[in-house]
C-alpha cells in the first residue's frame, strides 16, 4: 500500500488537541485531485470525490477503528481495511484517497497517492489494507 503523506495542518492541530484520535470516526473520500499540504478539511470542493453513486457513497467511506492505545509511551492508531465495491456505471476516475476526520469538522490528517489514476468498472473492488501491525499512525 502507498505511505500516508500528512497534510501539516494534522501535526499542527494534534499538537493543539484538535484530533482526538480514540473517539474520533474516520473517513477514507477518494479524488483525482492532488492534495496540498496546506489544506486543513476534506471538502468536495477542493478535493472532488467520485459521484455520490455506483457505490461510492457521500463523503467516502467510514472506518472502523480496531484500537487506538498508547503503549510504552507510543500511541498507535489501527484501522479495519476498506473496501469500495463499484456498481454499474462504476466508480472514478481517482489516484488519492483522503484520510481525515469526521467528527472534528472533517479535519485532513493525511492522504495516500496510488501513483496512477484508477477506475473501477462494475463488480470491481478498490481496498485500502492498512498496517495492522504498525498502525496507520503513530505518535512518540
Amino acid at each position: 500500500m502507498a505511505a500516508l503523506i500528512k497534510y501539516n495542518s494534522y501535526i499542527d492541530e494534534t499538537s493543539k488537541g484538535g484530533h482526538n484520535l480514540q473517539t474520533a470516526v474516520f473517513k477514507l473520500a477518494l479524488t483525482n485531485t492532488a492534495p496540498l499540504a496546506s489544506n486543513t478539511v476534506w471538502d468536495a470542493t477542493v478535493a472532488p470525490p467520485p459521484a455520490t453513486a455506483n457505490g461510492y457513497p457521500l463523503g467516502g467511506n467510514t472506518l472502523a477503528t480496531t484500537s487506538a492505545v498508547t503503549t510504552g509511551a507510543i500511541f498507535k492508531l489501527v484501522l479495519v481495511d476498506t473496501v469500495f465495491t463499484a456498481t454499474a456505471g462504476g466508480i472514478g476516475p481517482f489516484r488519492y484517497a483522503i484520510l481525515y476526520n469526521s467528527t472534528q469538522g472533517n479535519k485532513l490528517i493525511g492522504a495516500y497517492d496510488y501513483g496512477s489514476s484508477i477506475s473501477l468498472a462494475n463488480t470491481e473492488t478498490f481496498t485500502t489494507d492498512f498496517d495492522a501491525v504498525n498502525g496507520v499512525l503513530t505518535i512518540a
